[in-house]
């Protein structure tokens, strides 16, 4: 059996350590808006990660249906370019989720 001591150790150590990482960033904030590096990850990375995101979900999608990934690539385009054209994000991700539900219940593709 685990003496409680050291369980109670153990558990607080864990919760340090875990509090610490969660409030670095913020302690660290004023030295992180200083760097060049930094600033350019905060503009290149944001758009970088929701396209891996994308990928991962359209090849994804399509692997698991036999039809292929024209419901993704269509939905994705039709998201793309309302996001282009309108530059409204709630217009496009609306557009694009309700057209892939429509494509895929309606067995159009």
């Amino acid at each position: 059996m685990i003496e409680t001591g050291y369980a109670i150790g153990v558990i607080a150590a864990m919760a340090l350590i875990t509090f610490a990482l969660r409030a670095l960033p913020f302690v660290a904030s004023r030295w992180l808006q200083r760097h060049d590096v930094v600033r350019r990850l905060g503009q290149f990375l944001p758009l970088a990660i929701m396209t891996l995101l994308l990928l991962h979900a359209i090849v994804g999608s399509a692997r698991e249906h036999a039809g292929g990934p024209w419901p993704e690539l269509l939905s994705a385009g039709l998201a793309a370019l309302l996001q282009w054209r309108s530059r409204n994000p709630l217009l496009s991700i609306v557009a694009g989720t309700g057209l892939y539900v429509l494509l895929r219940n309606l067995g159009l593709t």
